[in-house]
């Protein structure tokens, strides 16, 4: 196979910006809203434009991290440091922990859970960094390794994956008891997997030794069980609860938008009733604000983006790129499809944001980053090489003949 360079994919690059652009219009609307609730409930002093401006800053930030790694920052050069990117995100959150663990002001908690560093008016989420670093190190472990033929082999293979991964998780879902990230990990982490050619049986034994863990992280925490027995409580239809409120005002907001919406600035939601409308919860927001039409757009510009990357990956004949650019498809859809999913009531509400959407600034910053990434291997493609015996001169008469013969006969 032979590389050749052309035209990158621009329906990536455009599906991001106009994503970025969507979510920049819906905090505008609703942001004053969200200053307003927050002043009066705990007394702060947020003025009306403060979510939006942070908004803005941060898609400003995006942008530029996203044509970083588009146009300035080559993937060859990045792809060397992966091990020390890796290592220095597990450092990250690690440190997060310990800061947490002794109550520092340098850990920022919200609802007893510490996630950010505390550094005055700018914070910082470790996890976020970590997904980046995750999908960079495994494009560059896998890939090694099946250049080595060692895929599979428990010593070569599984026991460095498995203490980096499970290290990664441990650091996210029990440390930081962040399980949306945790989702978007355990996603990164299949997906390379399954890109890199892992055995079938190993690999299902593996999905199967995940989701056992998984269902025990739920099954032993109460805060987590309360939001599975509110899920079911939703599909069975049993009367709405305080357990059950986020999900139930999630489905009103949806189901208010109707077919066109009730237009910008005038969701009833976003004054208060639906908890965390700015971050996990801006889909049903949009719901409301946009109504059916605007969510289908929604869905037509993520699905668009997400089968360009997969035409993208299909494209290079590198191992360690089509493993990045699957790792950055499945980091971005579990995100998508979890916080959709949360807000139908088709599975329990977790914290997970919705890429380039939702209010925040280190989640929109680093998945531009990987979507850069992913925007920049996509100027590469690999073609069938001509075999060098083939007479190329012969082919061109025999064609000519042909096509002289043709018009002989005619």
């Amino acid at each position: 196979m032979k590389t050749r360079k052309h035209k990158s994919n621009l329906a990536i690059v455009f599906s991001t910006l106009a994503l970025m652009a969507l979510g920049l219009i819906i905090i505008y609307a609703i942001g004053p809203m969200r200053a307003n609730v927050l002043n009066n409930t705990y007394g702060t002093d947020y003025p009306s434009n403060y979510f939006f401006i942070g908004q803005l800053r941060s898609v400003v930030l995006a942008i530029v991290a996203f044509f970083a790694a588009f146009k300035l920052i080559p993937y060859k050069y990045i792809r060397k440091y992966a091990k020390p990117l890796m290592i220095i995100a597990l450092i990250l959150s690690g440190l997060l922990w310990l800061l947490a663990l002794s109550h520092s002001s340098l850990a920022k908690c919200e609802l007893g859970e510490c996630r950010w560093f505390n550094f005055g008016p700018i914070s910082f989420q470790p996890a976020e960094f970590l997904k980046l670093a995750l999908c960079l190190y495994l494009a560059d472990f896998l890939s090694r390794k099946k250049e080595e033929g060692t895929i599979g082999k428990w010593r070569e293979f599984w026991l460095p994956l498995l203490i980096v991964c499970g290290l990664s998780l441990f650091l996210v879902v029990i440390a930081q008891g962040d399980l949306g990230t945790g989702v978007a990990l355990i996603a990164i982490i299949f997906g390379s997997l399954l890109v890199a050619g892992v055995p079938t049986k190993q690999y299902l034994i593996m999905v199967g030794l995940v989701l056992a863990i998984a269902v025990g992280s739920v099954a032993t925490s109460s805060h987590r069980m309360e939001r599975v027995n509110a899920w079911i409580d939703t599909l069975t239809g049993a009367a709405s609860s305080d357990s059950t409120y986020h999900i139930d005002n999630a489905m009103l907001a949806i189901g208010t938008g109707g077919f066109t919406g009730v237009g910008i600035g005038n969701s009833v939601q976003a004054t208060g009733y639906l908890p965390e409308s700015i971050n996990d919860s801006v889909f049903a927001i949009m719901g409301e604000t946009f109504g059916f039409v605007g969510l289908f757009l929604v869905l037509l510009v993520f699905g668009i983006m997400l089968t360009q990357m997969l035409k993208v990956a299909e494209g290079t004949s590198e191992d360690n790129d089509r493993i990045l650019i699957v790792s950055v498809f499945s980091w971005t859809l579990a995100q998508v499809v979890v916080n959709i999913m949360a807000m139908t009531a088709l599975v329990p509400v977790t914290g997970i944001t919705l890429p380039l959407l939702s209010y925040g600034g280190t989640s929109m910053i680093f998945i531009a980053f990987a979507i850069g990434l992913v925007c920049q291997l996509s100027c590469y493609t690999s073609r069938e090489v001509i075999v060098k015996h083939e007479n190329i001169s012969n082919r061109r008469r025999v064609r000519g003949a042909h096509h002289t013969s043709s018009r002989r006969s005619s």
